[in-house]
């Protein structure tokens, strides 16, 4: 079971097909679910009355499965369900008949004096707002002081986009089963959710990704063989170029922090390109970043032509302007041999003219928008979300588009790559602390893309590991954190990514450790 897989309802449903043609029955795959629910409610939890409430469909059909463990623990257990006993059919009915206890319809007295209350409401399947009955109960749910234990999704939360579908239970913890889904981890489904355990109920990972699954959790795990790592005999040139271009004088902090955080992440060569008239500003402030005067295109061109014998990536939008002139210094360096990540007002520069910068993209480029900058750049795709298709379709449509790698940054980031014969691979990010949503910080975060990217990653997973230590790095400052304390904060964090391993002690003989204790 790969832990950071995550599908689609769809995908869900043709895993468990899968499963279902290689000889495995529909109700044994729902008996290990509520198995495994039972298991963890019993480990996370202690004895206590519980209310279970389920749904009509196969998500209470889990639910029955609970009730009927927990029960034979010793556990008090009452169950509701929405709707009628006799409409049930199919897995969850065999599994209404196989619970040996009462099932009553759903009333509020049915949450009262319980310890902890199991959603059993809705799963994966939920295709239109919650309504009525059910909408009632998830209130009733949400307003006793029980902790509520979710299976699957909690009821109400889409998916695929993490959208509330009229209302939504607020769980305390989420179980769900071969992968987490897309729900799990764009918020407002993020929140929902609690913590979140991922059960594994038999369905072959081979099975699984025969389907084309191309979505995951950003983790080290992904990109972590192909993080640059210092060599012996190795030197500044072969480390990489990053070329941090800047906007005028009275802009030139968000560039520096671009070039400090490519520093940070490795790059062996750092280059902040300024305008004659920033030049002195800069100059007051580089130490180990080197700076060189760039006033229009022809100059950054001619200082990228290096690019042809090092690897170099360019960062350049932020504080650069909205205009004309950052839109020649974007496309002079989309026209060299150095790679781009572009970022702020070399996106916004291009509102109106988009094409020509699509057209001039290559895949390992990395676009950085924000929501805003996303949304003036691909005004037909953010219409997407408008229509409820979600965030990982919007993204990837923008990418396909661009043809290159676009990263919309937020408390959920989301990376994907243009598809290819691997298919349109797209990253969901979950480190990401809060204490992120300040100035400067997502300058900090096209320096790490860029440095990594002058450093050989391609740009997929260079702008994958870029927003996770960007994230890791918010943890590590913590709480009151501004921009500039990210660069500072990697090297803590990359000597815990790549520390190495501790070779544990030998365990003293007996007759050693007697002589200790003499």
């Amino acid at each position: 079971m790969n832990p950071y897989l995550v599908l689609s309802a769809e995908e869900m449903r043709a895993a468990e097909k899968a499963a279902m043609d290689a000889g495995t029955a529909s109700a044994a795959l729902m008996e290990a679910a509520g198995d495994k629910a039972a298991e963890l409610i019993q480990r996370a939890w202690s004895r206590r009355p519980v209310a279970v409430i389920c749904g009509p469909g196969n998500n209470g059909g889990d639910g029955f499965v609970v009730a009927r463990e927990l029960a034979s623990a010793g556990w008090p257990v009452r169950v509701g369900l929405i709707g009628q006993r006799e409409a049930l059919q199919g897995d969850a009915k065999l599994m209404a008949d196989l619970y040996d206890g009462e099932i009553a319809p759903f009333s509020p007295a049915l949450l009262e004096g319980a310890g902890l209350i199991v959603d059993a409401i809705f799963g994966t399947g939920l295709a239109r707002d919650v309504e009525g009955e059910a909408k009632a109960v998830i209130e009733a749910m949400n307003a006793n002081p029980a902790p509520v234990f979710a299976i699957d999704l909690p009821s109400g939360v889409n998916a695929d986009t993490g959208a509330v579908m009229g209302t939504a239970v607020q769980a305390n913890r989420t179980i769900t089963f071969h992968a987490r889904k897309p729900g799990h981890l764009l918020f407002p489904g993020r929140a929902l959710s609690g913590a979140i355990d991922i059960a594994d109920i038999a369905i072959s990972d081979e099975a699984t990704m025969k389907a084309g699954v191309a979505t995951f959790e950003n983790h080290p795990a992904l990109w972590g063989a192909l993080f640059p790592r210092p060599r012996w005999g190795g030197h500044k040139y072969s480390r990489g170029s990053v070329m941090a271009v800047s906007g005028g004088p009275l802009n030139t902090g968000a560039i520096r922090l671009a070039a400090e955080g490519a520093l940070r992440i490795g790059a062996g060569l750092v280059t902040v390109l300024s305008p004659s008239e920033a030049g002195p500003v800069h100059a007051a402030h580089l130490t180990a970043i080197m700076l060189r005067l760039s006033d229009n295109a022809e100059h950054l061109a001619a200082h990228l032509k290096d690019a042809e014998r090092i690897s170099m990536c360019v960062v350049a939008g932020p504080a650069n302007g909205v205009g004309a002139k950052t839109k020649d210094n974007v496309l002079a360096v989309l026209n060299s041999k150095a790679g781009a990540v572009l970022d702020a007002d070399a996106l916004t520069s291009f509102a109106d003219d988009a094409t020509a910068l699509f057209a001039a993209l290559r895949p390992d480029d990395v676009l950085t928008p924000h929501m805003g900058e996303f949304a003036r750049l691909f005004p037909e795709e953010i219409k997407l979300l408008e229509r409820g298709a979600g965030k990982l379709a919007m993204v990837r449509a923008a990418s396909e588009k661009a043809g290159c790698v676009v990263v919309l940054k937020g408390a959920d980031t989301v990376i994907a790559a243009p598809p290819t014969g691997a298919g349109a691979r797209v990253l969901i990010n979950s480190n990401a602390p809060p204490d992120l949503a300040t100035a400067g910080a997502g300058d900090v975060l096209a320096g790490f893309i860029a440095g990594l990217r002058a450093q050989g990653m391609d740009g997929f997973a260079a702008a994958g590991a870029g927003v996770w230590i960007h994230g890791a790095a918010g943890q590590v400052a913590g709480p009151g954190l501004i921009a500039e304390d990210l660069p500072g904060a990697v090297p803590a964090v990359l000597r815990q990514l790549f520390a190495p391993p501790q070779q544990p002690k030998p365990a003293a003989e007996p007759d050693q450790q007697g002589a200790a204790q003499q």
